[in-house]
């Protein structure tokens, strides 16, 4: 017999439970109970493990609906709708009428010329920087014998709900006095400076991993909200935010200052 298999041995000698099958049945459909219990329960990290992994399993359940549901939608019978008196011929139709794709793209093509056009920044080259220069290697461990942690020596944005990893696992730490929630950015028609809050880092020019950290550098291109400022679009709309680029070092200045890209 091989090992581990003296469970399914047993069962072949002498058979299960009278009950086993009901008593099967029964477990089965309370997981779902104890799922929700634990849901409810549970805290920490453990709890958003948990729900990364049910907001996957959700997702992936909607998908298959959406599947099943195209998929009978495919397979049920069309009625046939009844052909124009004046139709053109299959092979003509690409000749008069420009495909819809096609128009599409060269829409979206245009727009992106627009927009490179539009975006022309203050600072359009900025000094590159060392690793060295932008994070120090803090010491770890027992013996302080590993050095896998950074401290960001730059000024950074974090979001209203961002969370501290716990300090064990955390790579790269970002120093509460160098963290900025508001900058002052000048309006270069208006002539005139305010005082606004970030919403977000667009962009910094050095690296993509510094965007996703939220440093911020000379250069840098950072969202922020200019509801304050009453500026509305020809439809009417109130503008909510505007990316503004950082004019400074804020790590030296101990403030942000942008210019609003208009």
């Amino acid at each position: 017999m091989p090992q581990n298999e003296h469970i399914e041995q047993h069962t072949k000698l002498w058979g299960k439970q009278l009950d086993h099958d009901e008593r099967k049945r029964k477990r089965e459909a309370r997981v779902a109970q104890k799922r929700a219990t634990f849901a409810k329960r549970v805290k920490g990290l453990r709890a958003k493990l948990f729900h990364k992994e049910r907001h996957k399993e959700k997702v992936e359940l909607r998908r298959r609906i959406k599947d099943h549901e195209e998929k009978q939608a495919k397979g049920k019978p069309t009625k046939e709708k009844p052909q124009p008196k004046n139709a053109l011929p299959a092979y003509l139709e690409d000749r008069s009428v420009m495909d819809r794709a096609k128009l599409l793209t060269n829409s979206i093509k245009q727009k992106r010329k627009d927009k490179v056009g539009k975006w022309s920044v203050p600072i359009p080259k900025v000094k590159p920087m060392s690793e060295d220069e932008m994070f120090k290697v803090l010491k770890s461990g027992k013996r302080r014998s590993k050095s896998w942690k950074r401290m960001i020596n730059k000024a950074t944005f974090v979001g209203e709900t961002f969370t501290r990893k716990p300090p064990k696992y955390e790579r790269f730490i970002r120093p509460m006095a160098l963290r900025k929630k508001k900058a002052h950015v000048t309006h270069p028609q208006l002539q005139a400076t305010f005082h606004l809050p970030i919403i977000g880092i667009k962009k910094n020019p050095q690296s993509r991993m510094y965007t996703s950290l939220g440093v911020m550098t000379k250069g840098t291109i950072i969202e922020v909200n200019v509801s304050e400022l009453g500026l509305v679009t020809p439809g009417g709309k109130i503008i909510w935010g505007k990316y503004a680029q950082v004019t400074n070092n804020p790590e030296n200045d101990g403030v942000v200052n942008a210019v609003l890209l208009v």
